[in-house]
């Protein structure tokens, strides 16, 4: 009970802290990361609230996970594979020349022998995923090309654990030379498993469970594949955050990809807050004040080594100075696979356990100091103009989002598609989305009442919110929500009869319309045509009505459903309405001329 008793204390204890130091430190212009942190040191080192830092921090990092697994969703494997370039190219150069400078550091500081010095300078090379990542999302610029190149870099740092484990291995000298071959071939094994998963069971599982209408178990399942495949990567010696990655870029052109991404995202944003704090409750003030000299020498160096590094390479591959600059200053700090490599070498007796801890504590100031530094980059910008990446998947950022794909939707999306227009296409029946699929069309499976599904599907960047549910409650719903939370976009919206489109004006909606009007003025015109009516007559005919309706609906908003009923037709009219005299009429002459009237009294 005792030990329940202190979980619930420390969730509330980090709760609490995120909640105070958050806010404050994003209004400060510090950005949320530098907040979780010092919530963490505040909590831990300082007031000894929480003490179990690094087993807080195990659990936390499924943060990372997620967020990977988010990452992954935006990606499709078409992009990736023009990313290539970036991951393995500057990617290696960045690792190995990072890796070689630190390195020769450290084995010039006499602090570690040649083993110990490889492990911590390739250890110092690796960069926080998390941190740079949740920067760039707090920023919005995850798709820029300097963003898209950052994350090519801690994509393939994400890769290079593996040898690096390896290594130490190798280094320790425990084993024969096909170990690391074997942990190869299992690497590359699980890779080609989570392919296969990816591309022909999870989009039929997902569309099982949407069927169910379990929403749920949607939510439970998007969960199990994230930690099942993160957990298959482990196992394989990869790590978790990859095993996450892999999975999102196989689901990266599922019509589940929405709906997933906002499932995911609360977790994801609750644990990557936690883990920031983990990383600030794991700081050891102790060695920082007893080895400070030796830390304020080195945090600085290690940080100005990488990015003097990242600046030179990004420049040779050609970014821009800016871009160059905001790279440099986004991945100086050490990752969290750091912490792994560091307590791994030690314990196989590549370096003492308190110079582990000592780099583990330049690592965790390193991170601390990265939002401060990417602020400061902003200073040292020319001004040249930032290159936006085209989204690179379908629909996401569209001027105009349309929830619901019913028949209705189908005709409009035509007229927009033939226009040239993007679409994205949200819906929640899997039946629908299946026939859709069918057919050609890209729909997006989604619950377009869940704010977090419509920001997944782009309307924070979205012109025009089209609503063509076919539930009025669903469609008030909706409506209702998109006023409330993003009032930039206009509202075009489908009603279900008269008495909704009253409703819909009342709520200054954008533009509305009766489902049925457009084919029953349609449809009464050439009923006309076949009862002989000239076919000009019967446009005019059918304007008329048109117009009738509008001026009667307008009366009807404000005057209630019974006003203007002067205005509707209920017996066949006499003489024809709108048909054009074919002469100008003398006011003079008897105004029955020529009709039946007249006729038979002569």
């Amino acid at each position: 009970m005792s030990a329940s008793n202190a979980l619930f204390s420390e969730t509330i204890l980090l709760l609490g802290g995120a909640v105070v130091a958050a806010p404050i430190f994003k209004k400060l212009g510090l950005g949320t990361v530098l907040g979780y942190l010092a919530a963490g040191v505040v909590i831990g080192p300082i007031f000894h609230g929480i003490t179990d830092g690094e087993q807080i921090l195990s659990v936390a990092e499924l943060g990372v996970v997620f967020l990977l697994f988010i990452i992954g969703l935006e990606l499709k494997p078409s992009r990736l594979w023009q990313m290539r370039r970036d991951i393995f190219g500057l990617g290696t150069a960045q690792v190995m020349l990072t890796g070689l400078a630190l390195t020769a550091l450290a084995y010039l500081s006499g602090a570690l022998d040649w083993r110990g010095s490889i492990v911590a300078g390739f250890g110092l090379a690796l960069s926080s995923t998390a941190f740079a990542m949740q920067i760039l999302d707090d920023e919005g610029e995850v798709n820029t090309k300097y963003g898209q190149r950052a994350f090519s870099m801690l994509l393939f740092q994400d890769l290079a654990i593996v040898p690096l484990l390896a290594l130490i291995t190798i280094l320790d000298g425990e084993t024969g030379s096909n170990a690391p071959l074997l942990d190869f071939a299992i690497a590359v094994g699980a890779v080609g498993a989570m392919i296969v998963m990816g591309r022909y069971l999870l989009t039929p599982l997902f569309q099982v469970i949407a069927r169910t209408g379990a929403r749920e178990a949607m939510i439970v399942a998007a969960l199990f594949v994230v930690m099942g495949s993160a957990s298959l990567m482990q196992f394989a010696g990869l790590s978790m955050a990859m095993g996450a990655f892999l999975s999102g870029v196989m689901l990266a052109e599922s019509s589940y990809r929405h709906e997933l991404e906002a499932d995911i995202e609360p977790f994801r944003g609750v644990l990557l807050a936690i883990f920031f704090m983990a990383v600030g409750l794991s700081l050891e003030l102790e060695v920082l004040i007893d080895n400070a000299l030796f830390i304020v020498a080195a945090v600085p160096i290690v940080m100005a080594v990488k990015a003097l590094i990242i600046y030179g390479l990004c420049r040779v591959s050609g970014s821009s100075h800016d871009d160059a600059i905001r790279i440099a200053f986004l991945l100086p700090q050490g990752g969290e696979f750091g912490f792994v490599l560091f307590t791994t070498a030690g314990a196989a007796g590549l370096m003492p356990f308190s110079t582990a801890s000592l780099l583990v504590a330049i690592v965790t100031l390193s991170m601390a100091l990265t939002p401060l530094g990417a602020a400061l980059s902003k200073r040292m910008l020319k001004g040249d103009e930032q290159e936006e990446l085209d989204e690179d998947f379908e629909g996401a950022g569209a001027d105009v989002l349309m929830i619901g794909f019913s028949r209705f939707g189908q005709i409009a999306a035509q007229i927009l598609l033939a226009g040239g227009r993007d679409v994205t296409v949200i819906d929640f029946s899997a039946d629908r989305i299946r026939q859709a699929s069918s057919f050609g069309f890209r729909i997006y499976f989604g619950d377009g009442t869940r704010k977090d599904v419509l920001r997944s599907a782009g309307i924070e960047r979205a012109k025009i919110v089209i609503v063509c549910t076919q539930k009025r409650e669903i469609t008030d719903k909706v409506v209702d929500l998109v006023q409330a939370e993003y009032p930039h976009a206009k509202l075009f919206v489908r009603a279900y009869d008269r008495v909704h489109s009253i409703a819909l004006r009342n709520k200054n909606v954008d533009y509305e319309l009766r489902e049925t009007l457009e084919s029953g003025l349609l449809f009464g015109r050439r009923t006309l045509e076949a009862l002989g009516v000239d076919e000009a007559a019967a446009f005019e005919i059918g304007e008329d009505i048109r117009k009738r309706d509008e001026e009667r609906l307008a009366l009807q908003v404000t005057g209630g459903l019974q006003a203007g009923r002067d205005m509707l037709f209920s017996q066949p009219v006499r003489p024809e309405p709108l048909v054009k005299p074919k002469r100008a009429m003398d006011f003079d002459e008897d105004p029955l001329a020529g009709t039946a009237e007249v006729t038979a009294d002569a």
